[in-house]
């Protein structure tokens, strides 16, 4: 089998070729969808990077599965094997609206264990990237271990519309932890959210509602960095199922959920 750090090498510099994609596309015109609901968007360049990715995976690995969000890869029951989810932009109505705060998301997996995490901040050039027992990295600069924080000092990623009512968490254990925070924030794309707990520059990440190509990614590299990801309900999250979601260091995440979500 293909050595996880040869994948490594080959996704890096094809997440950088599908960036430079992106980039190029900024003064052509969007050929804009809608999905699930109107605010739910997709354009011709999410397709079109997805269906890069697939075709230079099954050209270079052809016994590698893809899973992604735009629905072109493989139609998955299980995790066997080394399995590729990939989010070819995450963030699609910042890519949109402000051409800035998305990313390119690519976790892989093998046979359900994540091996190798990407987060590709496009704009910014740059690359957040690690292989399962080899730390992460900024570019070609090592990522620190996370730091635990105070949770009365922390800063916390929390989308609003959790603060409102909702089907999913009562919005007065939502507001609770907004107030006993340093303060939050929301940047409307889960993989740079993930990344900003992994390097410090949030100290959590909460989200109710979330698809596996939005967490693959980030989750590797925060477990690489010693962080904890799980469910609301502290349970491991699954490759293949759509997840609430926490990220943050161990004790963070212990008093976050003993103190609003047990």
């Amino acid at each position: 089998m293909t050595g996880m750090k040869e994948i490594h090498a080959q996704a890096v510099q094809w997440i950088k070729e599908a960036g430079q994609r992106i980039t190029q596309s900024f003064e052509t015109i969007l050929d804009i969808e809608t999905k699930s609901n109107m605010n739910d968007l997709v354009t011709n360049m999410d397709k079109d990077v997805e269906h890069f990715f697939i075709e230079k995976i099954a050209e270079r690995f052809p016994d590698h599965i893809v899973l992604g969000e735009e629905g072109s890869g493989h139609d998955l029951k299980e995790l066997d094997g080394v399995v590729w989810i990939i989010d070819p932009i995450d963030g699609t109505m910042n890519f949109v609206h402000q051409q800035r705060n998305f990313a390119i998301s690519i976790g892989i997996i093998e046979n359900g264990v994540g091996k190798i995490g990407l987060i590709y901040d496009v704009v910014h050039d740059e690359l957040y990237h690690s292989i399962r027992g080899e730390g992460a990295f900024l570019n070609d600069k090592r990522i620190e271990p996370m730091k635990e924080a105070k949770l009365e000092e922390s800063i916390v990623g929390l989308n609003a519309i959790w603060l409102t009512d909702n089907k999913k968490i009562d919005k007065d254990i939502t507001a609770k932890l907004v107030r006993d925070v340093r303060g939050t924030r929301s940047y409307g794309s889960a993989a740079l959210e993930l990344i900003y707990v992994a390097t410090g520059r949030m100290n959590a990440y909460i989200s109710m509602r979330l698809a596996p190509w939005d967490f693959a990614g980030g989750s590797i590299i925060i477990e690489e960095l010693g962080g904890v990801v799980t469910d609301l309900q502290g349970n491991p999250i699954h490759y293949l199922k759509k997840s609430s979601l926490i990220a943050t260091t161990p004790k963070l995440h212990e008093a976050i959920m003993d103190r609003y979500l047990s």
